[in-house]
């Protein structure tokens, strides 16, 4: 009777495929951002000094507490729990649809986060034509924001559908499980980021 449920997913496995090809997207970003980082090491001392590394790490941690609260929406989408049981401030009994918006809530902060960045590193001076400094961060991080907003999209798809169908279904349950592969690796390569922009300075 489970025998469709215990083989591996089409869907599944197909998003795991996509994302190997986005790892390697990713990766000959990094390698761009290190060429161009050891030929221009004076421009990259300057341009790193503007950096707002508290707020980014605030920044980072809400995005990877989301990664948490995807998590927790898949365990209660594994249990057949869509909405939630008891009050909205019991959060153990939270189903699918809460974490899911708690997710999408943190996700856009992050973005809102990002924007800000960008406006304030804009009046520094910092900008894709003014430096090649310039042009790596923001197409590294700017690829990387674009992610993060597929996956909002994602989780809207999903929530509309646990509202739209009468009852919770195995397919939404994969569906669930792949946005999640998805949200943890864009969280994952944000960590690289993170790490590779405004740490190893």
């Amino acid at each position: 009777m489970h025998g469709h449920h215990d083989r591996p997913s089409m869907v599944s496995v197909g998003t795991i495929i996509w994302l190997s090809s986005e790892l390697m997207f990713f990766a000959a970003l990094f390698a761009s951002y290190f060429t161009i980082r050891a030929v221009s090491t004076e421009l990259w001392a300057q341009e790193t000094e503007k950096l707002n590394v508290p707020f980014s790490s605030v920044n980072t941690v809400i995005l990877v507490l989301s990664s948490l609260a995807c998590q927790l929406g898949v365990f209660a989408a594994e249990r057949g729990q869509v909405g939630r049981k008891g009050s909205i401030f019991k959060m153990s009994g939270w189903g699918l649809r809460e974490w899911f918006i708690l997710t999408y809530a943190m996700g856009a902060v992050f973005i809102g986060g990002q924007a800000l960045e960008y406006t304030d590193l804009i009046h520094e001076g910092v900008t894709i034509p003014d430096s090649a400094y310039g042009t790596m961060f923001y197409l590294t991080t700017g690829f990387h924001g674009l992610h993060v907003t597929g996956g909002l999209v994602a989780f809207l798809f999903v929530l509309g559908r646990t509202y739209l169908a009468r009852k919770f279904t195995h397919e939404q349950a994969v569906s669930a499980i792949v946005v999640s592969y998805y949200w943890h690796f864009v969280d994952v390569v944000w960590i690289g980021l993170f790490a590779t922009i405004y740490l190893i300075q």
